[in-house]
Formats: C-alpha cells, structure tokens, sequence
C-alpha cells in the first residue's frame, strides 16, 4: 500500500525532490547534541495545544455568563472531557518551560552567533507570543484566580508611559474587566496569536533549515584543530528518529501530569467580590511581578511600577540584541554575553522561588 501511494505521489509531484531536502540535511553529532531536542519538544508541544484547543473549542462559550459553565460541562459530562482540557492546560506549561530551556541552551551553546541572529530574533519572538498565550487563555475558564490576575495584569500594563492607558483599554474592551475582556482575550487567544506564530515559526524553520545547526565554539574550535574528529549524522532517518524518542518521553510526562495532577476549575469569577488573598501570576511571569512589587512607590521624582516597566521593556530589547553585541565585542563580547546569559537566568530562578515562598 505504502509502494503504491508513494508511487502516485511521485508520477505527480516527484517524491524524490520532495524529500531531497531531508535526505541532504545533516546535524552535528557530539556531546552536547541531545540540546537540539529541546526545539522539536516545544514543537511538539504546541501541536498538542493547537489539538487540544480546537477539540476544547467545540463545546466552549466565551461569554462571562456561560464561559464557566462550558468548562465545567467539559469537565463533568463531555466523555475524557477533564482529560483533554488538564491536557492542554499543563501542555501549555510545558512548551513555555521547553522554550525557556531552549532559549538559554541557544544563548550557552552560542547558537546565536553569526548568520543565525535572525534565528535568535525569530525564536525571541516566539518566546513572547508563547507568554501572549498564557496570559490570554488563562482567564477563558472565567474563575476567580483568572479574573483578578488578569486585573493586575492589565492594571501593571496601563502603568507604561504615554500608551499605557490606551493599551489597558484596548486589552480589556474597557476600563475594567468584563465580559468584553473575555471576548477580546477569546479572540488574541484562538485567531491573533495564532495566527502570528504560525507565520513566525514558518519564519524560523526555514531559517533553521536554511542555516543548520549551530556547533558550540568549544567543539567548533576541536574539530579545526583535528578535522578527523568532525562527526555528522543524517536528519533523516537518524536525528529524526531520536527527535521523535523525545517526544514520546514528553507525551509521557505530559499525560501523567494530566492524568495525575488533573488542571482544577476552582469558582466562578464574581467581578464585585473582593479580591482573595495571595493572587499570584503564572510561574513564567512570577519573577516580573515579583521584581514590580519590590520597587519602592517613589524613586526620585518617578513612579517605582514605571520604572520597572520601562526596565523590563528596555532589557527585553537588548536580549533580542545579544547576538549583535557578541559580534561587535569579540571575545569580550562573548563573554558579556554568557554573563548576561548566567545572571538572567539566576534572577529569574531566584525571584520566582522568592515569590512563591513569599507570603
């Protein structure tokens, strides 16, 4: 059958030139190697959130008076309907912690350097629309932890200067959060965002396939040394078939954690009763709001929450610009770069344990 399938593609489209492309495509093989699976799992995973969500979106409401009972039907009477739902809840997660894992082993590898600073930009602004999404779908179950975290974060957002206040209005379809709220994020959630990554991540593949894989400079620097030592292995079937081991071993996480730790529902949002105590972020932003909450109310003559927005802000930018930086510096370049590399990724730990042992 599969003979006689190939052989129809091939009399129309040349099955040979179809898959030329992965037949000649190779990846380095040394010690460090197995940090190129962390790509294809946040791959991986995020085609488990486009499966689950459409799935999710058959029997979804997004309006604040029945976006809570949706999800509750989803999760009492809709057959493996907790399942699907803890599912793509903790996939969520788990692509956002895979990309911050491949980010930071890009950075340590020095996979960024020259040609491939599109490809660290391009990743960078995966990474952002990766965190667009967990802010967006986590108010869309409408329940008291969503709806109060959302109102901090969207207040924290209305604190930038000049735009500010423009952009909190634009994000909650109003001055406070409402049902307006919910609609707008419904839709970042399953049309914007989307949308934008696909046309990214096509971006980024065709970079990574355009370029190739990087070779950390230590490596790089051994087999010019002895080129005898320079080892390659074919994409297809070899690094394809390891890729494909790894994402196994994450389905399997994954769905112990879903079916273990299944994603609670909690109460329904009441936007007049007052805040609960200890309302916290998503991990992946503890360490902001965390920073935010630690600056003064006045530094100076300036407001403490501007001023840490504007300093996120600024380091956002120059963290998209590290590549650049490691080329104009030489070795001193690199090392300030790996610097950088090692505090971001020490604050970010630190702050995030700190707030969530804070009380």
């Amino acid at each position: 059958m599969f003979a006689t399938l190939r052989k129809w593609i091939d009399e129309r489209f040349d099955w040979a030139a179809l898959t030329a492309p992965l037949r000649k495509k190779t990846v380095p093989a040394h010690d460090l190697s197995y940090w190129y699976f962390l790509g294809g799992i946040t791959l991986f995973l995020f085609g488990i959130q486009v499966c689950t969500g459409i799935l999710l979106l058959l029997y979804y409401r997004p309006s604040a008076t029945e976006a809570f009972e949706s999800v509750q039907y989803i999760m009492t009477r809709v057959q493996f309907g907790w399942l699907v739902r803890s599912i793509h809840s903790w996939a969520a997660n788990l692509m956002i912690f895979t990309a911050f894992c491949h980010m930071f082993s890009v950075l340590f590898l020095g996979a960024y350097r020259k040609p491939r600073e599109l490809t660290w930009i391009s990743g960078m602004l995966l990474l952002f629309l990766a965190m667009g999404f967990g802010f967006s779908g986590y108010l869309l179950p409408w329940n008291t932890l969503a709806f109060f975290a959302t109102k901090v974060g969207t207040e924290i957002t209305g604190q930038v200067p000049i735009i500010g206040h423009g952009l909190k209005v634009f994000l909650r379809g109003g001055e406070d959060v409402t049902g307006a709220t919910l609609t707008r994020f419904f839709g970042f959630h399953v049309a914007l965002l989307p949308g934008l990554t696909v046309l990214l991540l096509l971006t980024h593949l065709a970079l990574v396939q355009y370029f190739g894989m990087s070779v950390p400079p230590a490596v790089e620097a051994r087999w010019k040394a002895s080129p005898s030592e320079a080892r390659q292995m074919k994409f297809f079937p070899n690094f394809f078939l390891r890729e494909l081991m790894a994402w196994y071993i994450a389905l399997g996480v994954l769905g112990a954690l879903a079916a273990i730790l299944p994603w609670e529902l909690g109460t329904k949002a009441d936007p007049f009763a007052p805040a609960p105590a200890g309302i916290r972020p998503e991990w992946y932003f503890m360490f902001m709001f965390q920073t935010l909450k630690k600056i003064p109310a006045k530094v100076w003559f300036a407001d403490g929450d501007v001023l840490g927005i504007l300093a996120f802000g600024v380091a956002g930018i120059l963290w998209l610009l590290l590549p650049f930086f490691d080329q104009a510096g030489g070795r001193r370049g690199r090392r300030l770069v790996l610097g950088a590399g090692i505090f971001a990724l020490s604050y970010i730990i630190a702050m995030t344990i700190y707030g969530y042992m804070a009380k």
